[in-house]
């Protein structure tokens, strides 16, 4: 009554515990309804405690138990989840400024109106850019990989060939929205700030430092259909759980509609006379 306690237990004054395994007691609680979040995490202690009581006087067994097991079949690291992700960041950074970045600097260099009076076919130098920048990503690539295998002690249990297919994929998607960016900006500064629209955003809705179900619900829907979404779940899902191409299908599906939406774009915005010029 004076409010110096949350809860009362009240026991009868006659209190026979050799009847109790033939009848049952009413124990009255006395409580302080204001107080309803002491009452929420008191409560169910005391009712796990009576229990415990009753059990023991009438000597019963428990009719269940719960054992919890560990069938994990590994133990996976914080830069086991982290190393795919990253690795897929890393693509993305060096496909998008390898060809965008570079096909300004071509055409503030006059090196695209050059090449636009030889007999080099437009396709051909997408093809030896495409080349060129593949082959640096992947490079780079494995030697990230290689460091955290060695050195950082990261485990990829998954098939290298499927993951690097992955790799190869995600970044002809970022290669082509680079050809993109390289046919709209005119100058550096508006590619960079163009390309930081593009890239930013990824990095923190499309899992690279956690998954994608921790993100708010709202941002989910936006966040699972992004390229870099697609290609870094594909990649951590090989690498941490060493599943097949099959089991990533949806990831493979998401990648494929990328590839054909951004090679569309690329074609349609990169025309060679303009763009030299």
């Amino acid at each position: 009554e004076e409010g110096d306690q949350t809860m009362v237990l009240v026991i009868p004054e006659i209190f026979n515990t050799a009847n109790l395994d033939r009848q049952s007691v009413e124990l009255r609680i006395l409580v302080d309804a204001a107080q309803l979040a002491q009452l929420s995490l008191v409560m169910p202690l005391l009712e796990q405690t009576l229990i415990e009581i009753e059990r023991e006087f009438r000597e019963t067994e428990p009719m269940f138990s719960l054992v919890i097991e560990d069938v994990q079949a590994r133990s996976q690291s914080y830069l086991d989840f982290l190393l795919p992700g990253l690795m897929a960041f890393t693509l993305m950074q060096l496909s998008i400024a390898g060809s965008g970045y570079n096909i300004i600097e071509f055409r503030r260099k006059g090196i695209l109106k050059r090449l636009f009076v030889t007999p080099i076919q437009p396709k051909d130098f997408i093809t030896a850019i495409v080349l060129a920048r593949t082959t640096i990503v992947l490079t780079q690539l494995v030697v990230l990989i290689t460091f955290a295998v060695l050195v950082l002690d990261v485990q990829i249990i998954g098939s290298f060939a499927a993951f690097f297919f992955v790799v190869i994929l995600g970044t002809f998607i970022f290669l082509n929205l680079g050809f993109c960016l390289g046919s709209i900006a005119k100058t550096q500064q508006a590619a960079i700030m163009i390309g930081n629209i593009v890239i930013f955003p990824q990095i923190f809705l499309s899992g690279v430092f956690y998954p994608i179900e921790s993100m708010p619900e709202f941002v989910q829907p936006v966040a699972n259909v992004l390229p870099l979404s697609f290609v870094s779940t594909g990649m951590r899902d090989i690498a941490n759980e060493g599943v097949s191409l099959l089991a990533i299908m949806p990831s493979l599906i998401g990648i494929a509609v990328w590839l054909v939406v951004s090679y569309v774009l690329a074609t349609r915005l990169f025309v060679w006379k303009e763009v030299a010029n």
